[in-house]
């Protein structure tokens, strides 16, 4: 924690009921703003950080911020399934139907005739980890297909893609340049799948949330707002493998 930046962000008008935190991040040359599933932000600032400046970009975030937080403390209890013939699932926006199928001869999960099968799996977890593997494959060969054009329309070098369970976040990338993204996003629609990996790629060039970061982002996709509100109505009901 950074004692002179706590008491600048302090001073500032932050909602009384806010859970918040500051962490030093010495790799990192500006502020960065975070804000948990359950309404917490976390400011990751630099080592030598200003407590003035932090507290100035702060101050001028706070509108947006307030809306974020507000809206991750109400969002809905994450969705949870029941791995039985016929529940459904999401692939790129399209739904499938579970079809569990007989164990044994190097049988995966895979798409068939619109069916979404499972080689019956020994626990609900093994089925959740069998489910989210085939999101992680496929989703590897499709980002890794797309993002390419992506990233030198944004002008940056990245050292390829992969899809895997992030935890809470959607996405991340490396300092290598390395993109990471959480297999619950290959639910979405390829628009808004799209929308995750810009915002990833643009933080390539440009650190934090702040207007120029926005601009990068609409420079890539004019309709960046459209899609941004189509993924806040959406991502709360994304299943990330809860079962019952």
């Amino acid at each position: 924690m950074s004692t002179p930046v706590q008491q600048a962000i302090a001073a500032l008008p932050v909602p009384g009921d806010w859970v918040w935190q500051v962490v030093v991040r010495p790799r990192r040359r500006t502020l960065a703003i975070d804000v948990a599933d359950d309404g917490e932000v976390l400011f990751a600032v630099p080592s030598d950080a200003d407590p003035t400046a932090v507290a100035e970009a702060v101050r001028s975030r706070l509108p947006r911020l307030a809306l974020e937080v507000r809206r991750r403390q109400l969002r809905p209890a994450e969705p949870v399934k029941e791995l039985i013939g016929g529940a459904s699932f999401s692939y790129l926006g399209r739904r499938y139907r579970l079809k569990l199928v007989p164990e044994g001869g190097g049988r995966r999960v895979r798409l068939r005739r619109g069916w979404l099968e499972l080689p019956r799996p020994d626990s609900a977890q093994d089925g959740v980890r069998r489910i989210a593997e085939w999101y992680e494959i496929c989703g590897t060969r499709w980002l890794s297909a797309r993002f390419p054009s992506y990233a030198s329309r944004i002008g940056v070098m990245s050292c390829g893609i992969q899809v895997g369970d992030l935890g809470s976040r959607w996405g991340a990338r490396d300092q290598d340049g390395f993109i990471r993204m959480h297999w619950a996003v290959m639910q979405l629609p390829p628009s808004l799948v799209d929308l995750v990996l810009v915002h990833e790629l643009c933080h390539l060039r440009v650190e934090g949330h702040g207007a120029a970061f926005r601009r990068q982002v609409r420079l890539v996709l004019p309709d960046a707002d459209v899609r941004e509100a189509a993924f806040g109505r959406t991502e709360p009901g994304l299943w990330r493998g809860a079962v019952r």
